[in-house]
């Protein structure tokens, strides 16, 4: 670059020093113009602030710059790009002390806030006080504490407080839900989303962001089926397994997260009993998909966990035509895709029980294996001939319902 410094930084150079894939570069240019970096070919998108894309690797330069807090929520600022920002004033607007270090084109390390101590010692920490003028870091530190728990890592207590802090400003209702819903969607890819809801509850945020999954914390369950009884705990379990058996798809992650909603609006005169949960919760996960802007597929699947997974964890015990009322509930046969992700849903809600996490799932391939029976059967290849649309209907069924009972007795 003929004008002007370049670095690496932020998510690059934490997952080198980490020792892990650097999947994306981001670079900072010290002391130079939008003008200078289009003279050399750059692309400029973005719409608050100029982003410059590499005219050939694609990677993203932005120039060093400020930002003050003049407003609510994630846009609410006024940003400084002129030539006089320095490198260390462009770090110290970052969120966490490990974004926070840059590297040189020589390959020196810049680390004016102490990064690399928060990576030794494992520490999540805020750069600084101005922390609190983006209330989207409540979001992106827990989801950061959810990526690396693996690794060891904990959020700094003084960050929790000023994450508080925020909380109590009422400045998370100001967010954009597609942002807020962006920030989620990626935590449920993680291998730890537990961590995401814990910290977020811990600094009271979660009662803010996700009300119906505050409320399910100290919520009682029969000993007999949930031997760690409160519905919360067995949330977090089970968002663990559904990150591990759907092999990090969010949606099996997200479809799990909202399966008990029903549990946290039972009177409570009838606890532990929760009967009719099921049905119960679909107008919150209705809610809260609507509030979020999920996405359709995502709502969809959402739903019929909700309202079906204890009918997947009845399948080695119930009748061909049940069975098969489960498979059209799911709409299995116009949606076959729907079933994997179904099944990895309803197993992380079996398995996520204190003393039960190891325990095999047979259910789901219960379920598989009537699927395909059931599937084989096509009215095409029946003697359907002088029969009406309805009884054609009704044949269907007693075929798929009779291919059933021919399986093998399941275990």
């Amino acid at each position: 670059m003929k004008k002007g410094k370049t670095f690496l930084v932020g998510g690059a150079v934490r997952d080198a020093l980490l020792g892990a894939q650097v999947k994306e570069r981001d670079w900072v240019v010290v002391g130079s113009t939008p003008g200078e970096l289009l003279e050399e070919g750059f692309k400029q998108v973005g719409a608050s602030f100029p982003v410059f894309l590499h005219p050939k690797n694609g990677d993203e330069y932005a120039l060093a710059r400020t930002e003050k807090k003049q407003g609510h929520g994630y846009h609410g600022f006024k940003v400084d790009f002129h030539p006089g920002v320095t490198l260390e004033e462009d770090l110290q607007r970052r969120d966490l002390t490990i974004n926070a270090i840059a590297r040189d084109e020589d390959g020196k390390l810049i680390d004016p806030y102490g990064g690399q101590r928060d990576l030794e010692h494992k520490i999540l920490r805020h750069v600084s006080d101005a922390f609190v003028e983006d209330p989207l870091r409540v979001l992106r530190v827990a989801r950061f504490a959810a990526r690396l728990a693996g690794l060891g890592f904990r959020v700094h207590e003084s960050t929790l407080a000023l994450m508080r802090e925020i909380t109590r400003s009422g400045e998370l209702q100001h967010l954009a839900a597609e942002r807020v819903w962006r920030e989620i969607e990626t935590a449920l890819r993680t291998e730890k989303p537990s961590v995401f809801v814990s910290v977020l509850r811990e600094c009271g945020a979660l009662e803010v962001l996700l009300p119906e999954i505050d409320c399910l914390f100290g919520v009682p369950q029969p000993e007999k089926y949930h031997p760690e009884i409160d519905s919360g705990i067995h949330l977090l379990m089970a968002l663990d397994i559904a990150a591990d058996v759907g092999k990090g798809a969010a949606n099996v992650v997200f479809a799990v997260l909202l399966h008990d909603l029903g549990k946290g609006i039972t009177p409570r005169q009838q606890w532990p009993s929760h009967q009719g949960h099921e049905s119960g919760g679909l107008p919150l996960v209705d809610e809260v998909c609507s509030r979020l802007k999920v996405p359709n597929a995502m709502h969809d699947l959402s739903r019929k966990v909700c309202l079906l997974h204890l009918r997947c964890h009845r399948m080695l015990e119930v009748r061909p035509q049940t069975a098969l009322r489960l498979l059209e509930m799911l709409d299995a046969f116009r949606q076959p895709e729907i079933l994997p992700d179904f099944i990895a849903a309803c197993e992380a809600d079996y398995r996520g029980r204190k003393g039960l996490q190891d325990r095999p799932y047979p259910q789901g391939d219960r379920l598989l294996n009537v699927y395909r029976a059931a599937s084989e059967i096509r009215a095409r290849d029946l003697e359907l001939k002088g029969a009406s649309g309805p009884e054609v209907g009704k044949r269907l069924r007693q075929a798929r319902i009779e291919a059933i009972a021919n399986l093998p007795a399941p275990g």
